[in-house]
């Protein structure tokens, strides 16, 4: 259990996963730290570096005193750099967010107000918006089996953004509203919450770290919460894009362990046939396209490997 002396609390924590990307790190602790202003909140940001490829985040934190910085000397992936800042926080609430993100203002305010809407209540999110202020995502229910379909096949958007892909219908968006789960790229916790589930699950290195935090929460009996009302920019995938082949890889992997973790034998079977459809598809098309290597072929062994990891 990650624990913490209460009487030494603070309001918020805010833990910054980085990895070489320090323009944008520059611009998430910028505007974090004008809405933290704006909100009159005591607050302590924490930037966690994994082991990026240069020191150019040492130049940026050097304009930022006040933010605690923590350097691994190895890349343990996103859970285990969150586990880490979650470890030297001492904040009620613990925000965990990607750098590639811009704070609007009254975002914190917003999220911590749902976060205390009741004592059930243990994780909420954001809404996260494109840089032109179209919706990104705003939660999803925990994904069915037959999902890997709408992630292989060229399918048209009105089913990827349909109910049968896990999507919520846009409603009321001026009040919370229950999701099973939300991005990674943002999340506010309650202490008492991520200390009773243990924190992040660090096996998955990359991907579906979220998912699974979200099904043990709501295991131990708490809520999770979209908080429209709070924006955030999310410009999404700038570490990730880095090393595009192995993120690809690490995606497929985690979702064959999320699948052992939390589906049933007859759904992985049912989810081990849809990326084989997908990937058959996927293969036959390239093919016709005079398109030499397919980079689907390696899915289905990145999600058996994940299925098999204990």
């Amino acid at each position: 259990m990650l624990r913490i002396d209460r009487r030494n609390m603070r309001t918020l924590s805010v833990v910054i996963v980085h990895w070489n990307v320090p323009d944008l790190l520059r611009r998430c602790i910028e505007t974090m730290q004008a809405d933290v202003a704006h909100a009159g909140l005591d607050a302590e940001i924490i930037v966690v570096d994994c082991a990026s490829d240069t020191t150019q985040h040492h130049a940026v934190l050097a304009d930022y005193p006040d933010v605690l910085s923590l350097d691994l000397p190895t890349n343990p992936g996103y859970a285990a750099g969150c586990n880490a800042g979650f470890a030297r926080s001492s904040g009620e609430a613990v925000l965990l967010l990607n750098p590639d993100i811009e704070v609007l203002p009254g975002a914190l305010e917003a999220l911590l107000r749902g976060l205390h809407a009741g004592s059930h209540v243990g994780l909420v999110a954001p809404l996260l918006l494109n840089t032109d202020g179209s919706i990104q995502s705003r939660g999803y229910r925990f994904p069915p089996a037959w999902s890997p379909l709408f992630d292989l096949l060229p399918l048209p958007d009105r089913l990827r953004e349909s109910s049968l892909n896990g999507r919520l219908p846009l409603s009321d968006l001026h009040l919370p509203v229950a999701i099973d789960y939300p991005l990674g790229a943002a999340l506010l916790l309650r202490r008492a919450a991520l200390e009773q589930v243990g924190g992040l699950d660090e096996t998955y290195g990359m991907y579906c770290e979220e998912l699974d935090l979200s099904q043990r929460l709501r295991q131990a009996g708490w809520s999770c919460l979209l908080v429209p009302q709070a924006h955030l920019i999310h410009l999404g995938g700038q570490s990730t894009r880095q090393r595009a082949p192995q993120m690809t890889h690490a995606l497929w992997h985690s979702r064959g362990r999320y699948s052992r973790r939390w589906r049933s034998r007859r759904d992985r079977m049912l989810e081990e046939t849809c990326i084989r459809i997908g990937t058959t598809v996927n293969r036959l098309r390239n093919r016709t396209r005079g398109v030499g290597h397919d980079a689907h072929v390696d899915i289905l062994r990145a999600y058996r490997d994940g299925l098999a990891d204990r």
